[in-house]
């Protein structure tokens, strides 16, 4: 089987979780023997191929996508999509309806998503294949927690954000409660709005670091997830966040956004906090962070969340497409 994938124009330009996720299935479809080629605007390549995988519905997408039908291929669609009352007035909801009407199959993140967006968007639930999120291999295995502390100079017990710096990702009001609190945060991604980190640090004062962002394969990653005392992860929404399936991987306590399909990854082992409530926030940190260690959830994920697991539940997917539309 050979599969094309493509994402929006710029998606690379700030990669977050959904680029991510783009990389470790490819890797992960490769191990199943599944071919994998990145979109060329040179050499489209759409002639080699038996099925065309696009991430994302970001505006723009339904060109490339209307092409790959029109000329009779396949097409599956990650909308790697939440929606909230906020959050709707910034997405094309015409043209994603489009888009998720035109394509044969939708692979959302979760069962909660897919049922969100079949009601959104008055489509079957047989359309729909959910393909987990998850951790490579290597973050199930605990890291130094020293490393990161001495290539940092980070001493005492600390609370931990990995994520783009982007008021989506809601860093202000963790880096004023932080400060609240008395407790050290560090923060650690692209800051995709400059001005924003601004604003983070002036509300956080002397209690939050920004490092910068670490390369999703250094090592020092991993250490700084075993390091912190909490990981916190108060997003406006998340569907789960790759970051806190790292952590988490790593034996971190979380506390992670109510908003998105967190719950259906990590049940009852995290705190869920209201993402508009600064005291659910600080509550919710309080919480965790005087609780005990507790390996459940660590190997929960390991257990659930991989990207094999995710690599399989493509094949699966491609394979019911293709049936379906006679090819295979």
């Amino acid at each position: 089987m050979r599969v094309l994938f493509n994402t929006y124009p710029v998606a690379f330009g700030c990669p977050g979780g959904g680029e991510i996720q783009l990389l470790k299935c490819r890797r992960a479809l490769e191990s199943l023997g599944v071919e994998v080629l990145l979109f060329d605007p040179w050499k489209p390549q759409f002639e080699a191929v038996d099925l065309v995988h696009y991430f994302s519905v970001q505006g723009g997408s339904m060109n490339f996508c209307d092409y790959v039908k029109r000329i009779g291929l396949p097409l599956a669609i990650s909308p790697v999509l939440w929606l909230t009352a906020e959050n709707r007035p910034r997405f094309p909801l015409a043209e994603i309806r489009d888009l998720l009407h035109l394509c044969d199959r939708i692979l959302p993140n979760s069962q909660a998503e897919a049922e969100q967006l079949a009601a959104e968007f008055d489509l079957e639930p047989d359309k729909f294949s959910w393909v987990p999120n998850g951790v490579d291999p290597e973050f199930g295995v605990p890291a130094d927690p020293g490393a990161f502390r001495r290539q940092f100079g980070v001493e005492g017990p600390f609370l931990l954000n990995v994520a783009n710096i982007e008021p989506r990702k809601n860093q202000r009001m963790l880096a004023a409660v932080a400060r609240q609190m008395d407790l050290d945060l560090v923060l650690l991604g692209h800051a995709r709005d400059p001005g924003y980190l601004a604003e983070c640090l002036a509300a956080g004062g002397s209690r939050v670091r920004h490092l910068g962002h670490l390369d999703h394969a250094d090592p020092l990653l991993k250490s700084a997830y075993r390091a912190c005392r909490v990981f916190v992860l108060p997003s406006l929404l998340e569907t789960p966040g790759l970051a806190a399936l790292e952590a988490a991987a790593q034996g971190a306590r979380l506390v992670v956004t109510e908003v998105g399909c967190t719950r259906q990854y990590f049940q009852d082992a995290a705190r869920y906090v209201d993402p508009s409530d600064d005291a659910d926030l600080r509550q919710g940190i309080a919480e965790q962070w005087a609780a005990p260690s507790d390996d459940r959830l660590r190997e929960h994920v390991l257990a659930n969340f991989t990207w094999a697991e995710a690599g399989r539940s493509l094949v699966a997917a491609y394979t019911r497409t293709l049936l379906d539309v006679g090819t295979l």
